[in-house]
């Protein structure tokens, strides 16, 4: 085949996968010396083939490394034995009495490998032949070149390309989605398996487990969401991409593109408390008086967290004020509930008084409201009417003169 056809197709190769074309070359020289190895050479000879970048001709090379009798052991076979274990030094096998006792034996996991003599050679037939090499370095005797190849290598050169190929390209999705944890992605519901759901994201798939999917939240193929990248896990058959519809980050990134203030570092958002499908409640801080922190985020006629809302499937979404007092910001955490005072304790926890016609509203429907508030503020947060705060005063002080007049007793 011309080289420069063979170029063209390399580069051909290389925009489509995404590959550099060193990449390819690589890969392709891979595949001559595996066919090269399959034709002509021997089982265990190492094989290496290197191609001319300027004529575009192959060198095939054996590489023969150098090692001593602390690298490698050539095991002796001893008659009605099927196999010896051998470490460092020598070979060892254990007596009754070790194998016996209780006592725990160190181990020395630092193993020789077995000689072979297609790819090793010992220092001392290396220096009987005039080589000035060390034990670890390899000596490389070039090949009579080659260029008809059988069905059965030529076979073994595509396997190669193909899987080297798959390889670069699972390398390349690893790198890239790595980088890429804790961002959003635009994804296509490509398939359905079970409860999982599989996103089309551009170069790879990404998986939406049950357990991170909306409560209630419907998917068809076709379907284009936007997606958390929870994180990249390496597995045998490859990186798999973990998608998030249901982490509380995914609020923040999605609002960081609807909000031009908190990109330019002018709004800032404190903490998250969500419960996926139903309610979250967001608190953000503004950087100068001069910005209305709500406001922005709301958006003109509401806008802004309209379109969040609407990529959540209409999820209910609070802005609430960040206040570095407790007391204000565990108050505006309970929006929209009116407070009558808030009573700090130790631990984190407070207890809070609201008037009893509020009380339903600051513990919301199931206890959504004062959940959340707590999961916002890092308080522990007890809901009191105003009633029932006064009859516990009096209990306190009632109980208090019962001890002061056992102690007068």
């Amino acid at each position: 085949m011309d080289f420069q056809s063979f170029l063209s197709a390399i580069n051909q190769i290389s925009e489509e996968k995404g590959l550099s074309s060193e990449k390819i070359i690589e890969t392709v020289e891979h595949a001559l010396a595996s066919a090269y190895k399959k034709e002509y050479a021997k089982r265990g000879q190492i094989i290496k083939a290197k191609i001319n970048p300027k004529n575009g001709k192959t060198e095939f090379s054996r590489i023969m490394l150098v090692v001593d009798d602390t690298m490698v052991y050539i095991p002796e076979r001893v008659e009605g034995e099927e196999e010896e274990t051998f470490k460092v030094g020598k070979s060892y096998r254990p007596t009754e009495e070790e194998l016996n006792s209780e006592e725990p034996k160190e181990e020395n996991t630092e193993r020789r490998v077995r000689y072979n003599e297609e790819k090793h050679l010992l220092i001392e037939e290396a220096k009987k032949k005039g080589d000035k090499v060390e034990p670890g370095e390899e000596i490389v005797t070039l090949l009579e070149p080659k260029e008809d190849f059988g069905r059965i290598a030529a076979q073994t050169a595509k396997q190669v390309v193909l899987q080297k190929i798959r390889e670069a390209e699972k390398e390349i999705v690893l790198e890239e989605y790595k980088s890429k944890e804790g961002e959003i992605v635009s994804g296509i519901v490509q398939r359905i398996e079970g409860s999982n759901i599989y996103f089309d994201i551009g170069k790879s798939l990404g998986v939406l487990p049950r357990e991170e999917q909306i409560r209630g939240e419907f998917y068809k193929e076709g379907q284009r969401l936007k997606l958390y990248i929870l994180r990249v896990d390496t597995t045998p058959r490859g990186p798999v991409i973990l998608l998030s519809r249901s982490y509380p980050k995914l609020i923040s990134r999605l609002f960081e593109l609807e909000v031009p203030e908190i990109q330019t570092g002018q709004l800032e958002i404190k903490s998250i408390a969500r419960e996926p499908g139903s309610r979250t409640k967001i608190a953000v801080s503004a950087q100068s008086d001069e910005i209305d922190a709500i406001g922005s985020m709301v958006g003109q006629r509401g806008v802004r967290v309209t379109a969040v809302m609407s990529e959540l499937g209409g999820e209910k979404i609070d802005i609430i004020e960040y206040n570095e007092d407790p007391v204000k910001f565990i108050l505006n955490s309970l929006s929209p509930a009116k407070i009558s005072d808030v009573i700090t304790g130790e631990n984190n926890a407070a207890i809070v008084v609201v008037p009893q016609d509020q009380l339903s509203l600051a513990i919301g429907k199931d206890g959504q409201n004062v959940r959340l508030a707590a999961k916002l503020t890092g308080w522990k947060l007890d809901i009191k009417g105003e009633g029932e705060q006064a009859e516990e005063e009096e209990l306190d002080i009632d109980e208090e003169e019962v001890e002061e007049t056992k102690e007068e007793n």
